[in-house]
C-alpha cells in the first residue's frame, strides 16, 4: 500500500503560512523597537533624575543652614522624590549592574559630576539614588524605580501577545479572501462529479486571474453539457437501431428454419445481442443517481428471484431486515443483478456445476459492507484488480465469454454514482468475494 503522507487543505496551509511571515515579522519589529528604544530611554530618564537633583541643590542652596533642615524633612516626607542627608555608615549598593542601568548612570555623571553616586538601594530601601553635596554637605535624593527604569519583559510580552492575536485574526481573514474563489471551484468541480452540468462561477469577479479561470471553467461546463447530451442521443439512437433488425431478424429467424434446434440457437444468440446492448447502456447511463433510504433485504431477495435457477445457481441472504442504505434503488437493483449474473457464469462449482452465493451484510461505523461470494475456482491475483476494468474477462471467462465484459465494470461504476465503493478479493475457502461499502440510511 501506498504510504499516506500528511496533508493540509490550502486554507489551513495558507493561514500558517501567513501567521508564521506575520509573526517573525512583528517579533522582528518588536526587538528592532526594543533596540531603538534603549538609548533614548536611557538619556531621558538621566535627563529627568538630574533635573530632579539640580532643582533640589537649587532649593536648598537658597535657604540658610537653619531652614535647609526643615526643607530637607519636609522633602524626606514625600512619596515619590525623597531628599535626606548621607551619613558616613549608609550601606548602598551600585546601580550599574546591566548595559541599561550602566548607560544611565554614565549619563548621570557626565552632567552631575564625577563625585556623584548612583545606588539601586540605600540601607536596604530601592530605588534609585543619587549622592550629592552642597557645601560639603552630602545629600541623598531618592526616586522610585519605575520612573527610571527601561519598559519591563512583561510590558513587551503583553503588547506581542496583542500583536500575535491580532496576526492570527488577520491571517484567519487574508486566507478565507484568498482561498474562496479556490472553495467555489472545488464545490463546483464536486457538483459536475455527481452529474450536475448547470454549475456555474462568476465570471466578473475584482481578481482578472480568477475571472480568467471561472471563464475556461464555465466553457468547459458548457461543453461537457452539449457532449453528454449528445452521448445521450446517440446511445438512444443505437439502441434503437440495434435493437429493430434484431427483433425482425429474430422473427425471420423462427418463420424460415425449420430445425428447432437452430431456431434455438439463434435465438439464444439474439437475445445475447440485445444483453450485450443492455450492458453497453447500463455502463454508458448518465452519472446522476436519486438517493434515498433502501432496505436490502428484499431488495436482495427480489433480484435474486429472477435468477434463482436451482440447477445454475442458488442465493442465500444472510441480510438483516432492519439494514437500509442510501441509493438509488434501480441502480442498487441493477448492481445486484450483475453480481449474481457474474456468478452464474463464471462462479459454478467444479464438482456440482451450480453456482452457491451467500450475501451477507455488516454495519461498520456510518457505512454497511455488503458481502457477496460464490464458491467457484477464483480469480489469479494478479487480476483481481484488472476484473473492473470494462471488456476484461479474466482467464476463467474466456472459455465462456458469452458476456459483454461490463458486470463488474458497471456494478463499480454504479456503486461510485451513490457514493460507495467495492473491493475483490478471493475468498479463504476458494471462489471470489466482493465487498460493497454504501451509507448507511438514517
Amino acid at each position: 500500500m501506498a504510504r499516506r503522507t500528511f496533508q493540509l487543505n490550502l486554507f489551513w496551509r495558507t493561514f500558517v503560512l501567513l501567521a508564521l511571515l506575520l509573526a517573525g515579522g512583528i517579533t522582528a519589529w518588536v526587538q528592532t523597537l526594543r533596540q531603538m528604544e534603549f538609548e533614548p530611554r536611557a538619556v531621558a530618564a538621566a535627563q529627568q533624575t538630574a533635573g530632579l537633583v539640580n532643582l533640589s541643590r537649587a532649593a536648598l542652596r537658597s535657604v540658610d543652614g537653619i531652614h535647609r533642615v526643615a526643607l530637607v524633612k519636609t522633602m524626606d516626607g514625600q512619596n515619590t522624590v525623597r531628599v535626606q542627608p548621607r551619613e558616613p555608615g549608609d550601606s548602598w549598593e551600585p546601580f550599574a549592574t546591566d548595559r541599561f542601568s550602566r548607560s544611565v548612570s554614565n549619563e548621570l555623571q557626565s552632567r552631575l559630576g564625577p563625585d556623584a553616586l548612583v545606588a539601586r538601594s540605600v540601607n536596604g530601601q530601592p530605588g534609585m539614588w543619587v549622592g550629592f553635596t552642597i557645601d560639603h554637605d552630602p545629600y541623598w535624593m531618592r526616586t522610585p524605580p519605575e520612573t527610571t527604569g527601561p519598559l519591563t519583559r512583561r510590558t513587551w510580552m503583553v503588547w506581542l501577545a496583542i500583536a500575535l492575536a491580532a496576526t492570527v485574526l488577520g491571517s484567519v481573514v487574508i486566507a478565507r479572501l484568498i482561498n474562496r474563489p479556490l472553495r467555489e471551484l472545488s464545490f463546483a468541480a464536486s457538483r459536475i462529479r455527481e452529474g450536475d452540468l448547470d454549475s456555474r462561477l462568476d465570471e466578473n469577479t475584482l481578481t482578472s486571474e480568477i475571472s480568467e479561470v471561472n471563464r475556461g471553467f464555465n466553457r468547459m461546463v458548457r461543453e461537457l453539457a452539449k457532449i453528454e447530451e449528445a452521448r445521450a442521443v446517440m446511445l438512444a439512437g443505437i439502441s434503437h437501431d440495434l435493437r429493430t433488425p434484431l427483433a425482425r431478424l429474430r422473427l425471420e429467424a423462427e418463420m424460415s428454419v425449420d430445425s428447432d434446434e437452430a431456431r434455438r440457437n439463434m435465438a439464444a444468440d439474439i437475445e445475447q445481442l440485445d444483453a450485450i446492448i443492455d450492458k453497453f447502456m447500463d455502463y454508458a447511463r448518465p452519472g446522476e443517481a436519486r438517493l434515498h433510504p433502501v432496505p436490502l433485504a428484499p431488495l436482495i431477495d427480489r433480484e435474486a428471484a429472477a435468477l434463482r435457477d436451482p440447477a445454475q445457481i442458488r442465493i442465500t441472504s444472510e441480510v438483516g431486515a432492519d439494514v437500509a442504505v442510501l441509493a438509488d434503488e434501480t441502480e442498487l437493483g441493477r448492481v445486484f443483478a450483475n453480481l449474481f449474473e457474474n456468478a452464474r457464469r463464471y462462479g459454478r462449482s467444479e464438482h456440482t456445476g451450480v453456482a452457491a452465493v451467500t450475501v451477507g451484510a455488516a454495519r461498520t461505523g456510518g457505512s454497511a459492507v455488503v458481502t457477496v461470494r460464490d464458491h467457484g475456482p477464483g480469480v489469479a491475483p494478479d487480476k483481481l484488480a484488472q476484473l473492473t476494468t470494462p471488456f476484461f474477462r479474466g482467464d476463467v471467462a474466456r472459455t465462456a465469454a458469452s458476456g459483454a465484459g461490463l458486470g463488474l465494470a458497471i456494478v463499480e461504476k454504479s456503486l461510485q454514482r451513490m457514493g460507495g465503493s467495492v473491493e475483490l478479493a478471493n475468498a479463504p475457502g476458494g471462489g471470489l468475494m466482493l465487498h460493497l461499502h454504501l451509507r448507511l440510511a438514517a
